[in-house]
């Protein structure tokens, strides 16, 4: 049964990866009814990348800093992706928006878990040239570069979807995305993620 549940969440994770428009206009438009085991594969993808780019970023640190920077990645873009979540419901209601709040969450968990694909795409980039060049300067300016063209796609993403659940609306709720890099941005800096200092 829980293996099937799995199998099943796996398969529409594909779908959401490989059409994330048609995905979550299925959905808003009633013709597929995902399970929970379809929500939580999509934030396991999120989840996943974020922790396992997260290892690389600590490589210069030795073991210690891979895993703690593992678990401070993937805490610092959950609760990123986190905080604003309420105000795109709510300020995009205001705006004139008709989304039912669980279409609104699909858009933004197909969103954040294309950012987790991406970010595991580019676990060999990071990699790369953290082993080739480990000078700590270096390191950060690739891992800003991924970041940014993480977030490209993630907006490329996320606005596709808008325009796909309404389209009669002008303009996709943009400010989400630039609110999930401020916070991100943030906490990242906080938490010292940035931070690589060879052993």
């Amino acid at each position: 049964m829980f293996r099937d549940q799995l199998r099943d969440g796996v398969h529409h994770v594909g779908l959401a990866l490989r059409d994330p428009e048609e995905f979550a206009v299925a959905w808003n438009e009633g013709r597929s009814a995902y399970p929970w085991a379809v929500w939580v594969a999509l934030l396991a993808t999120a989840i996943v990348g974020t922790t396992t780019y997260g290892m690389t970023m600590g490589l210069l640190g030795g073991a210690g800093d891979i895993f703690h920077k593992a678990f401070v990645c993937t805490l610092a873009a959950g609760l990123a992706w986190a905080i604003p979540l309420p105000a795109l419901y709510i300020l995009n209601s205001l705006s004139g928006s008709r989304l039912p709040a669980t279409s609104t969450l699909l858009a933004a968990l197909v969103t954040v878990s294309w950012g987790g694909l991406a970010m595991i795409a580019s676990i060999p980039v990071n990699w790369f040239f953290t082993a080739t060049v480990p000078h700590p300067t270096f390191v950060l300016l690739v891992n800003l570069v991924v970041f940014t063209g993480v977030g490209v796609s993630m907006i490329d993403v996320f606005c596709r979807v808008m325009e796909r659940l309404e389209p009669e609306r002008e303009f996709a709720p943009l400010w989400w995305l630039v609110l999930v890099g401020v916070i991100g941005t943030e906490l990242f800096y906080c938490f010292g993620l940035f931070q690589f200092a060879s052993t």
